[in-house]
């Protein structure tokens, strides 16, 4: 989603609140309390699960195989929840002809260095550089070269977006600052 007028151009970053990420955080959690509730059932000899007789299950490996995994699954589950309610990776891309400032801002992990803005001037730019991967796992990723500081990654490597979007996005973002594109 983005705002552009004759001077400013808006790119919003959507972060961790997707609805993919809600899915496979609810489904690891899902899947990792039956798994602890089959290794606790198997060690209590009662069946916490009434689909699945745990009477089958022997504690000692499986239970205790189960319960690990299920504990584990839990962690990572909390993880991804944390990363969705404080929406990390979140923030926006502002581009300001007229000031001739380019803001980009956007939300981590809790603590210290949570938000992290960085502030250019317009001049500096050198270029928008589009890098390209193909393959197994392909990767698209839109670049502002900053004279002297190096590439700043402004779409999110996990976007997934098409080779004609991210080209539109960058040709967009090329004429506006009015800088030249580069592919690797």
């Amino acid at each position: 989603m983005s705002w552009r007028s004759d001077h400013i151009c808006i790119e919003l970053i959507a972060g961790s609140r997707k609805p993919s990420n809600v899915c496979w955080a609810f489904i690891l959690f899902l899947g990792s309390l039956g798994f602890l509730l089959v290794g606790t059932s198997s060690y209590l000899g009662r069946n916490f699960i009434p689909f699945f007789p745990s009477q089958q299950i022997i504690f000692f490996p499986q239970g205790i195989v189960m319960s690990f995994y299920g504990i584990a699954g839990l962690f990572i589950s909390s993880y991804l929840w944390c990363t969705i309610s404080w929406n990390v990776g979140s923030g926006y891309d502002r581009f300001d002809i007229k000031e001739g400032i380019v803001c980009i801002f956007r939300w981590g992990f809790p603590g210290k260095n949570r938000r992290i803005f960085l502030r250019f001037l317009m001049k500096d730019i050198q270029s928008i550089r589009i890098e390209v991967k193909e393959g197994i796992y392909a990767r698209r990723v839109l670049y502002m070269e900053i004279r002297g500081q190096g590439s700043i990654p402004l779409t999110r490597t996990d976007e997934n977006l098409t080779l004609r979007e991210i080209e539109q996005k960058a040709a967009e973002l090329a004429y506006f600052l009015r800088v030249p594109i580069e592919v690797f």
